[in-house]
């Protein structure tokens, strides 16, 4: 079945009538008295099998959630106006369900009574600081979304996918040069299955972990350990490439003149390698990007550079641009490579950016900056020549070895 995704809610003055409602392991006993009259009041209760056990006894229609949890929404939002109650765990609006829910239904609908996340009762248990940890989810979502956070002394929790999760993570902790950070698995938190367990990243063996589980880091880096910088212009040497690769002082100031803001969107055009859009999902975690690639080749190998640099979830499209580009969303920011020849191409980037939208192209050969040179001519922005030289040895002495200059247009949408 197809994802259910209507238009976003409006505002809406009409009566709380959809109870989100989060649950723990103690169960009814640890809901609030209003949280259990929006439960016992409801016609029809929703949830995982585990919660609908938990909030035992239940005299409404009950429905377990289907897989995927969005073929469900329909008959939720079929009961408008009517009691409905849906259970989650802790706190349904961090990464929960319930703010999936408020997509779907004004917030005025909907009334919630969350209880301790999962973080907070970690944190708790751990005398950790909540506001200097970094809290993340790997429940559904790709176990390479830890590195970027895999910085020296940093503390993580996170959420589990199910039991193997803890022993995957110290796998990668240690494959990445951090193999005596600390992982601490809390099971089953807030009640009577409770159990805390502890080990380095190289020793990890635990076995028979609850599959709810949240897993805490203490990160320790070695000298060697694979930490990736706050900065832009990662060392070359982190890509995998065939030489299609935008290297890493032209890219520090690719990535400058992007300006990328939070929760935006970039389309690498012709990407490559995939570095410039991986590095700006790296300035920020709600940062997208869409690498637009012809040859399946490299498209495979920006895959594979997405995963091992922390940004698993950049979607790669394979195809020739300007053609790839149709039904693709819209870009708030957009980067043609060193091959960009065709105004056509130009035409369809511009077209598709928004008023503001920033376009930055890089030209490596006459070519292509005669046409950047005519684009300046006709639409404005600015020009910039970038020159880099690295010193390398000149048989038993040092001498600079230029690269190939770079030619960089610049423009805002008007």
């Amino acid at each position: 079945m197809a994802a259910f995704s209507p238009d976003a809610p409006a505002v809406s003055s009409a009566a709380p009538w959809l109870f989100v409602v989060g649950i723990g392991e103690d169960g009814r006993a640890g809901l609030s008295p209003a949280a259990a009259a929006a439960l016992d009041g409801a016609g029809l209760v929703i949830g995982g099998r585990r919660h609908l056990d938990l909030a035992a006894p239940l005299s409404a229609e009950t429905l377990a959630w289907p897989s995927p949890l969005s073929d469900a929404y329909p008959a939720i939002l079929a009961r408008r106006g009517q009691p409905t109650c849906v259970l989650a765990t802790g706190d349904p609006f961090h990464y929960g369900v319930g703010a999936e829910l408020a997509r779907l239904v004004p917030a005025g609908e909907i009334a919630g009574f969350p209880q301790a996340s999962a973080f907070s009762l970690a944190a708790s248990r751990l005398g950790w600081p909540l506001a200097e940890v970094a809290c993340l989810t790997l429940h559904g979502r790709a176990l390479e979304r830890v590195i970027p956070h895999l910085q020296p002394g940093a503390r993580l929790l996170a959420l589990s996918w199910d039991g193997t999760t803890p022993e995957r993570l110290a796998a990668l902790l240690t494959a990445r040069g951090f193999p005596r950070s600390r992982l601490t698995v809390l099971e089953a938190m807030g009640g009577p299955r409770e159990r805390r367990r502890s080990g380095t990243a190289r020793d990890f063996a635990e076995t028979g972990i609850d599959p709810l589980n949240t897993v805490a880091v203490e990160v320790v880096a070695e000298p060697d350990a694979r930490v990736i910088p706050l900065s832009p212009g990662l060392d070359d040497a982190w890509f995998e490439h065939d030489g299609q690769l935008t290297k890493a002082e032209i890219r520090a100031v690719t990535l400058a003149s992007l300006r990328p803001r939070a929760g935006q969107l970039l389309w690498d055009v012709g990407a490559g390698s995939g570095s410039i859009g991986i590095e700006w999902c790296l300035r920020h975690p709600a940062n997208r990007a869409v690498a637009i690639e012809a040859r399946e080749e490299r498209a495979a190998r920006i895959r594979r550079n997405a995963s091992n640099l922390g940004v698993p979830d950049l979607r790669v499209v394979v195809g020739r641009a300007p053609a790839s580009l149709a039904g693709l969303p819209a870009p708030d920011a957009a980067f043609l490579g060193g091959g960009v020849s065709d105004p056509a191409l130009v035409a369809a980037v511009l077209e598709a950016l928004p008023v503001g939208g920033r376009l930055i192209a890089n030209a490596v050969t006459l070519e292509s900056e005669a046409l950047l040179l005519r684009l300046h001519a006709e639409r404005g922005g600015a020009l910039r020549r970038l020159s880099v030289a690295r010193a390398e040895p000149v048989g038993h002495l040092t001498g600079w070895r230029p690269a190939m200059p770079v030619t960089q247009w610049a423009l805002t949408k008007p």
